[in-house]
């Protein structure tokens, strides 16, 4: 058994916690776990450790290499497949297959699974016995996860089951997202679960399906390994749902309720937390009816005589709207998007392959950082034209390159660095090194940058 974490989306229906360059499967949300890290671990019960891969893009590499290195120290870049471009999980699949198949050399009757990062699921060890079960029985058809529905949901799609067989219904079609009456028909039916968009197959049968349903990217997906990454920008952009599933008379549904929810919405969001028992206690409602708050700095909020609220803050922004409104999210992430605000494509928290840095301030002339570094990690000897820099360490042990000095600093020490000098942050230790950095200069963006020597070949 195999298994492909889907995580390269940079979806914003959660902004302002969700961005560009950090978005929704890395946040973490109800816990001290990430929903990326919540599904690798998931995963972890049902196969070994070295059977998990996962598809991301560029973008994202170091948030999913860095996260998944935080509860598994001993993940091998190999496991992480970049995709060239976004574009839908019909190519972002095809390309693990081919990677499963050609690099890694998987048999081609290997059941695998192909999971979105981003879900959570309050009952783990049911799903777990789903999942194995579901990888025992699905054989030469594609193989899906459908969650039994507990209300009429408007905001999902639906599946109609057919004729039930040895542990599955064969699939009779998949259905749109409804109106709230068809959704309540369908619920009353018994005839319909929600398209969870988890997916279950061989190679080979999925090689089968596409030379069927999509003669396009099969064309691709023929040629070898290598042709088919250098070609991949070419492809179509479509999600396996249309190229595939709602095409095929092979599909079958594994049905299942183990606590779901793809948390598409802070209305969702609200719901799960609620039912966790999870409100952060530095919340407090006075006279006010229905609020959800959510706070991502344990921010003290407060609220008199409101009601039908949701209130989010994160470190740069805040946004407050009406309960039920959730999908009206999108209008301010397009607002944002026309007129170039900042706030839609960065986090304050920044993900980088020797560590991450959060902004704490940012002012005209200044600007402070705290910087996390991993152990036997170093950023790049580098240099500023147009701003200066003040390093004190808080935790573990820094090397640092000043010039033509080479300190050695701990904990309440500290350097200060003039522009243009060359200047290397290194982490000796076997902790992490955090450092507080305050920068002053009429020109504080990160293009402001020489690289002299990189370990990372930027």
């Amino acid at each position: 058994m195999y298994s492909i974490i889907l995580c390269g989306g940079s979806g914003t229906r959660l902004w302002p916690l969700s961005r560009k360059n950090f978005p929704k499967q890395f946040l973490k949300l109800y816990n001290e776990y990430s929903l990326l890290q919540e599904t690798f671990l998931r995963v972890q019960k049902i196969m070994p450790t070295e059977n998990i891969f996962l598809v991301t893009n560029e973008e994202n590499y170091f948030n999913v290499f860095n996260q998944i290195k935080d509860i598994h120290p001993k993940i091998k870049e190999s496991q992480i497949i970049i995709e060239p471009a976004s574009l839908n999980t019909a190519p972002a699949i095809a390309l693990g297959v081919k990677y499963l198949v050609e690099k890694i050399k998987i048999d081609n009757n290997e059941s695998v699974i192909f999971l979105p990062a981003d879900h959570y699921i309050s009952k783990p060890e049911i799903f777990v016995q789903i999942v194995k079960d579901a990888m025992k029985k699905v054989g030469d058809h594609i193989g899906t996860i459908g969650i039994t529905p507990l209300a009429p949901e408007t905001g999902f799609g639906y599946i109609k089951k057919g004729k039930k067989e040895d542990g599955y219904f064969l699939v009779d079609a998949f259905v749109e997202k409804p109106n709230k009456e068809i959704a309540q028909q369908y619920l009353q039916s018994g005839q319909y679960v929600w398209n969870s968009g988890m997916y279950i197959f061989n190679a080979q049968t999925f090689a089968q399906q596409l030379e069927k349903h999509a003669p396009k990217l099969f064309a691709a997906f023929e040629k070898d390994y290598a042709d088919f990454v250098e070609d991949f920008k070419q492809l179509e952009i479509e999600s396996i749902d249309t190229s595939i599933s709602e095409k095929s008379k092979d599909v079958v549904v594994f049905e299942g309720d183990f606590g779901w929810s793809d948390i598409g919405s802070f209305d969702a969001l609200a719901d799960v937390l609620t039912a966790k028992d999870a409100l952060q206690e530095r919340h407090i409602l006075i006279d006010s009816k229905n609020v959800f708050v959510h706070s991502s700095t344990n921010r003290l909020i407060t609220t008199i005589g409101v009601q039908d609220l949701v209130v989010v803050e994160n470190n740069d922004c805040i946004l407050i709207h009406k309960r039920g409104r959730s999908e009206d999210v999108k209008k301010v992430v397009n607002y944002l998007k026309e007129n170039n605000y900042k706030e839609i494509q960065h986090n304050v928290e920044v993900q980088r392959p020797w560590g991450k840095y959060e902004v704490l301030i940012e002012d005209p002339g200044h600007k402070v950082k705290k910087i996390t570094v991993y152990p036997n990690s170093s950023l790049s000897l580098q240099s500023h034209a147009r701003r200066s820099e003040h390093w004190v360490v808080v935790k573990g042990t820094a090397q640092v390159v000043n010039g033509e000095n080479t300190l050695t600093l701990h904990e309440g020490e500290s350097t200060f660095i003039p522009a243009t000098f060359k200047h290397r942050l290194s982490n000796p230790g076997e902790i992490n090194l955090e450092i507080i950095e305050v920068q002053t200069g009429d020109y504080l963006e990160e293009d402001d940058i020489v690289h002299y020597e990189d370990d990372y070949g930027r």
